[in-house]
């Protein structure tokens, strides 16, 4: 350990599911320093994040509606490194946070998928030209990186595979991020997958999924029960090739966030996956 002052954090989303699970995993990490718990929900304001999170003891941090001001007020703390703000809200607010984030020199770490190509280039602009690093994560699981990386092995052997991700059902994007950025590894290999067999008839639109680039379609299923689980099916004469990754506790991205945190200081630009950071 050294004696570098701990790193502030500011969680926006915190009352929600992941928002909590993050707030206990920086809460428990000694480098780290909770400094500010944004959530939108009214039922929520004014209340302690830790007793939110279920936390033996309050961390004395209210929720707060107010994101500007919590930003500026964590990037006027010159005798602590620079500050971190984790983004686990909702696309329709993801963009307009990050903005505002690198605008005040706070790091973001942005666990909400559904950006555009368009947004992200943007933000990845302008974090460039403020010198600030950003990271987007579409999945902070150390297995689904993995899993990612194994598809990628195994495309080199096969020229079918469709993606099936499944989410609970107040998940708001479809396909998910990590669906998208799955199919986006395997088509940037250069490769068509999927050549027609037949000409094909959807009798129900969007019956065959989401078609992504070089042919390779994505299938969302929105259920309660689930929480986010994955498959990349490949297909060849007489065999399937199935990688599957399930989570069964938000937990289990907790290791990624903490990760995230602690390298996008190091950074001067935007970055996108967890692979890069590993």
């Amino acid at each position: 350990m050294t004696n570098q002052a701990p790193i502030p954090v500011i969680i926006n989303g915190a009352a929600g599911k992941m928002g909590r699970e993050v707030v206990k995993a920086v809460a428990q990490a000694p480098d780290l320093t909770l400094m500010g718990a944004i959530d939108r929900n009214p039922e929520h304001q004014g209340k302690d994040i830790g007793e939110l999170a279920g936390l033996s003891e309050p961390l004395e941090v209210p929720v707060t509606d107010q994101l500007e001001p919590m930003l500026g007020y964590v990037a006027g703390e010159r005798q602590l490194p620079p500050g971190v703000i984790v983004d686990f809200t909702h696309p329709d607010s993801v963009y307009d946070n990050v903005r505002s984030a690198i605008a005040y020199g706070i790091r973001p770490v942005v666990g909400t998928t559904g950006l555009s190509p368009a947004q992200i280039q943007d933000l990845a602009a302008f974090a460039e030209k403020a010198s600030t690093g950003c990271l987007i994560i579409p999945n902070f699981s150390i297995g689904m990186v993995l899993l990612q990386q194994a598809a990628v092995t195994a495309s080199q052997y096969f020229d079918h595979v469709e993606i099936i991700e499944l989410h609970h059902n107040q998940k708001a994007d479809a396909p998910s991020g990590t669906a998208i950025q799955t199919a986006q590894l395997l088509a940037d290999l250069g490769k068509t997958f999927n050549p027609a067999q037949v000409e094909e008839t959807e009798k129900i639109p969007g019956a065959r999924g989401s078609l992504a680039d070089e042919g390779i379609r994505i299938h969302s299923v929105r259920l309660p029960g689930l929480i986010a689980h994955q498959e990349v099916i490949f297909g060849a004469a007489g065999q399937i090739y199935t990688l599957r990754h399930d989570t069964s506790d938000r937990a289990c991205y907790m290791p990624g966030v903490l990760l995230a945190i602690r390298k996008v200081s190091q950074l001067k630009s935007l970055v996108y996956g967890l692979e890069k950071i590993l």
